[in-house]
């Protein structure tokens, strides 16, 4: 009889076999027809024949590239800053967003962002398999399932065009791997947030409730020993695939923390960009009693906490219920399960008792949150650990307080002392939040205008579109100019 040992290691073998036959297959793939497809986008493009030597891509791989927040932002940004320095690169931006043309796209984020592309020299490679990723379609074991579905899309996009740059903007480090394997070609990576985190594995050590650790596991030790063991190998297999990243960037303190352990790196810090610029001339004075609260409607924004807050605010003074204080939620709606979560805090409102005083703007342009900021006077934000918090700085840049969560890039990075003055508020829960919205409310408005002053000032000095540009461009100028 075969001893079970050798059984085991011929099963072992077969598998490691398999997956090198399988990888040698997809390689001869892509280099069949790597040539062609960069020939037909140039042509696309309208670029000759003559000129195609002097071009070279660089690929971004945002599946959302549509979607309209902070992190779109980030990407927009980084392609108008590339078109600008370097003429001679194509981006390519690898979206999943297969309803909407190229010329679409570039609307949006004029109107949006209020920024202008060449679309001469950027072309769109639509994957139809981003379904994969969404994170409805996995309600237990997400994190795992999530980033192998992302090798999946990662493969369907290089197999349909092979960039000289690699470009994760999203965070997809499972995709490195398999770029790296097929391609050979340099990866590049800007992280707002780590897929898998300390803070992440020591909630579920601590049995805590959160968005991502259901209240039936936390509290069972079994299915919490679990998920610990669970997460401390994913945060293995994590790291050994952001090993491949040749250029690391990330947006914060917080962020860079996590990252340079788990992969085990010394990433660029890059601040994301604000339109401080527009947002800063903005009046200071005649803002309304509103609160204004920018972010997607994902479950880790915890919006819920906001509407707690304000029932909270209103139960402990009631004064400003009186006043008619609002809560203004705008933010875009991605999807089956942001639209559910929007629902279910419509009806979250009414059951607290707070509807007349809570409104929605779903899916809002740019100029209506333009408009939202200039009016309102405070600004909340409720994401726990939010990597770094680029509607905070909106806020600030825009002349209103910001009340923010004490943790993560708020309290790293932005909420912090600026010329020896306060720049905002610091919150960790409903009465923490309601007491800092009512010391803000509560501000004269001399009070008001001086502390609103100091944090415009070091939005506009330290978060600027343009400081972001420079500071990425130079991380990325020895990928671009090899």
């Amino acid at each position: 009889m075969i001893p079970t040992i050798l059984v085991f290691l011929i099963f072992i073998v077969a598998i490691i076999f398999t997956a090198r036959l399988v990888l040698s297959t997809l390689k001869a793939s892509i280099d069949n027809t790597r040539e062609k497809h960069r020939t037909k986008l140039l042509h696309d493009l309208k670029i000759t024949s003559a000129d195609a030597k002097q071009h070279s891509f660089l690929g971004f791989f945002h599946p959302y590239c549509n979607a309209g927040g902070g992190g779109e932002r980030v990407l927009w940004t980084a392609i108008r800053g590339v078109q600008e320095k370097f003429p001679n690169i194509i981006c390519v931006v690898y979206t999943g967003d297969l309803e909407a043309t190229k010329e679409e796209i570039i609307n949006k984020v004029e109107n949006n962002f209020n920024i202008k592309l060449n679309p001469k020299r950027l072309a769109f490679i639509y994957l139809t398999k981003r379904y994969l990723v969404e994170d409805s379609r996995y309600p237990r074991f997400t994190l795992i399932l999530q980033s192998l579905a992302s090798i999946i899309i990662g493969y369907e996009a290089i197999s349909k065009l092979v960039p000289d740059v690699y470009f994760d903007t999203m965070g997809y480090a499972f995709t490195y791997p398999l770029v790296h394997h097929l391609t050979k070609v340099k990866i590049a990576t800007y992280t707002h947030y780590p897929t898998i985190s300390s803070d992440m594995v020591n909630r579920v050590y601590e049995r805590r409730e959160a968005h991502n650790n259901d209240a039936k596991l936390a509290s069972s030790a079994i299915w919490s020993t679990g998920k610990l063991i669970y997460y401390r190998l994913f945060a293995k297999v994590y790291g050994y695939c952001g090993s491949f990243a040749e250029t690391v960037m990330v947006n914060s303190t917080w962020t860079k923390g996590h990252i340079d352990s788990l992969w085990h790196t010394k990433a660029d810090i890059v601040y994301p960009p604000c339109d401080t610029e527009r947002l800063a001339k903005l009046p200071l004075r005649g803002r309304q009693l509103m609160i204004v609260s920018v972010a997607q409607f994902r479950p880790e924004k915890d919006h819920p906490l906001q509407l707690d807050a304000l029932a909270k605010l209103f139960e402990k003074y009631p004064e400003w219920k009186a006043k008619s204080v609002e809560l203004v939620l705008i933010g875009s709606s991605r999807n089956e399960g942001d639209a559910m979560r929007i629902d279910h805090l419509r009806k979250k409102a009414i059951e607290l008792g707070i509807q007349e005083f809570v409104r929605f703007e779903i899916n809002a342009p740019y100029d209506l949150l333009v408009s939202s900021l200039g009016t309102a006077k405070i600004g909340i934000h409720t994401m726990w650990n939010e990597h770094f918090g680029i509607g905070v700085v909106e806020y600030m840049a825009a002349g209103l307080i910001p009340v923010a969560h004490k943790s993560g890039g708020p309290k790293l990075d932005i909420v912090t002392e600026y010329e020896g003055k306060p720049t905002g508020f610091l919150a960790d829960s409903a009465d923490t939040f309601a007491g800092c919205l009512h010391n803000a409310l509560s501000l004269t408005e001399e009070e008001y205008v001086e502390l609103a002053s100091n944090a415009r000032l070091s939005a506009s000095n330290r978060f600027s579109e343009e400081a972001f540009s420079s500071a990425l461009l130079s991380c990325l100028r020895p990928c671009l100019e090899q």
